[in-house]
């Protein structure tokens, strides 16, 4: 729909050069929440929370907005909140975007240039200049230092799962080359869309050729670990939070996503088994000796930091980033011991849930700061994926049963978080 004619009401009483001018700001003021809006989906935020920022910045610039949010358009309808011009939208914009990534040094950006035009330290025009000032991270190659944290990340999960020395560095090596093709794949439609399987592939072999060549290794947990990077845990986890606030669109679409990057990682998983087969290269069974148990706590810092390069925190809330991810994660352990795991990751959710909106209103700035990083090693990425590959080896049972613990893990996270925003409640919607 066109934007209002200054020929029309609510302007048509003005005079010409006020109509004018009342005509363009009221264009100004609602191009930049549109692109405010375009840039939270960009860099990862739910629906929930997209919305809720939209509707609270709309009526602070005076706007009446109508918006609605998936994880591959946004549609926005405006008016004027200062005039009674009626139900009837006076703009529409609809936006075909590509699924956002989490960038939270970006979204911590676009946030305070929301809070400073709200405020007059910025006016309209300094608030779009700032924003089209923020990279995309969307089309950006990886630097070398998140290529190795792609390394990092995977070494210590191993470490998590009790691996082998050997395992270890094996999976150090192979996370790496997928944070290679992941950096290259950015700039190529045609890569992106098959990432998942063509990695998945690549790690198997790898892991198939490193076990037969040059040391064993303990197949399983080195190709789920070297994935670890790939796997949707966040987006599932968000999907059935978006289904539970009834944005059950936007949910249903997230959830089937997600599903369709495991189908990929999967079949890429068994392809290369097939292959391997075929080509009778057959790992041997290896009972390797785990790590010492103290490796498991510089294996948990050092995810806790690749996670902050990879979720691309701002350097400044490095630390902040790390203590969140290292905190949901001793809540999850040590809860799961006390009572039991599925409860441990209610609890987590819980608490990190409370503490980001705590951190949200104390310093004014987005609780996804802490609640995402808080989370990523709850999320069932993992047990998803071994549930598909189980079923697709034809251990149906046993497959059914990994998506039931995915299931169950999915609602306790959930639940926590829900529970976690009645015990303090969010001041911000990001």
């Amino acid at each position: 729909m066109p934007l209002p004619s200054p020929d029309t009401e609510p302007f048509a009483t003005l005079p010409a050069e006020v109509q004018a001018s009342a005509a363009t700001e009221l264009r100004r003021r609602m191009a930049f929440v549109a692109e405010v809006a375009r840039r939270l989906h960009q860099f990862g935020t739910a629906a929930p929370r997209l919305e809720s920022a939209i509707d609270l910045l709309s009526a602070r610039l005076a706007l009446r907005a109508e918006i609605w949010s998936s994880p591959t358009a946004l549609i926005l309808s405006f008016s004027d909140g200062r005039e009674d011009t009626g139900s009837l939208a006076e703009f529409t914009q609809v936006m075909r975007l590509s699924p956002g990534d989490i960038d939270l040094r970006r979204r911590v950006e676009v946030n305070e240039i929301a809070d400073d035009v709200i405020a007059g330290r910025l006016n309209i025009e300094q608030g779009f200049g700032r924003l089209h000032a923020i990279g995309d991270s969307l089309t950006e190659r990886a630097s070398t230092l998140e290529i190795g944290c792609y390394g990092l990340v995977s070494a210590a999960l191993a470490a998590l799962l009790h691996s082998s020395w050997t395992d270890i560095v094996a999976t150090c090596v192979i996370g790496i080359v997928v944070g290679m093709i992941a950096s290259v794949s950015a700039r190529s439609t045609r890569l992106r869309n098959a990432l998942e399987a063509i990695c998945a592939m690549l790690v198997t072999l790898m892991a198939t050729l490193i076990s037969l060549y040059v040391t064993p290794l303990t197949m399983k947990s080195v190709v789920l670990a070297s994935l670890i990077v790939l796997l949707p845990g966040m987006s599932l986890t968000t999907a059935a939070r978006e289904l539970s606030t009834q944005h059950l669109v936007s949910g249903t679409a997230r959830f089937a996503g997600a599903v369709t990057t495991l189908v990929k990682l999967a079949f890429g998983t068994i392809a290369a088994n097939e292959l391997c087969r075929t080509l009778h290269l057959l790992p041997p069974e290896a009972a390797l000796a785990a790590v010492p148990a103290w490796v498991e706590w510089i294996a948990l810092l050092a995810a806790a930091y690749a996670f902050a390069v990879l979720f691309h925190a701002a350097r400044r809330d490095y630390l902040l980033v790390m203590a969140a991810a290292v905190l949901g994660y001793l809540i999850t352990n040590y809860g799961g011991r006390v009572f039991a795991p599925a409860f441990g990751v209610f609890l987590g959710g819980v608490i990190m849930g409370a503490l980001s909106n705590f951190y949200a209103t104390r310093t004014n700035r987005p609780g996804a700061l802490v609640r995402e990083p808080g989370i990523i090693l709850l999320v069932p990425g993992s047990v998803g994926y071994l549930s598909l590959s189980q079923i697709a080896e034809h251990d149906v049972f046993l497959g059914i049963n990994t998506a039931v613990s995915v299931a169950a893990i999915l609602s306790c996270l959930v639940a926590g978080l829900m529970f976690g925003d009645l015990v303090v409640a969010p001041r911000r919607s990001l």
